[in-house]
């Protein structure tokens, strides 16, 4: 069965980036001789699709705050993707995983991940420049690559490396929630601080003027 390891592997990549995954497999498969990838990846209109998407999340995934707002909008969508490519790799090997449990592996995979990778991104978020979110999109693209690339050739070690990945993610998330409350703690103490000395102002404003004897 090793279009399980495949599966697995493009399930957590897109949970990261779903549109780096179809235009990654959709390429090795066209360009270089991947037999376990879909034709329907292969497709002109699929890689078009997937290379214009791939570039508006590359841009979108680099602003502080706008990258969360783009992984809400994907919490539906990269699931979804990760279930349909799931369910295309069984469909090229019917004797080994049916297309239904194929895409509940993927889709699962995929859910899982892109809560960790939008976890950790709030995080990043917290802090003032923007050159940290800059380097965890590159290397958050750079990972996709590389564990869809090694998927293709060697899918039971890119499946081991995604797992222990997974696994290194789920730890920090706790680790990110706690900052995030940190963070949430200090804007709401800023924010009573700003209103203490707004209010202590209007109240020596209203205080009637007492001349010194």
């Amino acid at each position: 069965m090793t279009i399980v390891p495949l599966i697995f592997t493009s399930g957590l990549a897109s949970g990261i980036n779903a549109y780096a995954v179809v235009l990654l497999l959709g390429l090795l498969g066209r360009f270089g001789g991947a037999d376990s990838v879909p034709p329907a990846l292969e497709r002109t209109d699929v890689l078009v699709a997937a290379a214009v998407l791939f570039l508006l999340e590359a841009v979108a995934d680099k602003i502080p705050f706008v990258d969360s707002l783009w992984d809400s909008v994907h919490t539906v969508i990269r699931p979804i993707a990760g279930a349909t490519v799931g369910a295309l790799i069984a469909s090229t090997d019917p004797g080994s995983l049916g297309e239904v449990a194929a895409g509940a592996m993927g889709g699962t995979t995929a859910l899982v991940s892109h809560l960790v990778k939008a976890s950790l991104r709030m995080a990043v978020n917290t802090s003032p420049e923007p050159a940290s979110n800059i380097a965890v999109s590159m290397a958050e693209d750079l990972s996709v690559a590389g564990l869809v690339s090694l998927a293709i050739f060697h899918p039971w070690l890119a499946a081991s490396i995604a797992a222990v990945l997974l696994a290194v993610g789920l730890l920090l998330v706790g680790f990110a929630v706690n900052r995030i409350r940190a963070f949430r703690a200090r804007r709401r103490e800023r924010r009573a601080a700003r209103e203490a000395r707004s209010a202590a102002r209007e109240q020596e404003a209203d205080r009637p003027y007492v001349p010194r004897p």
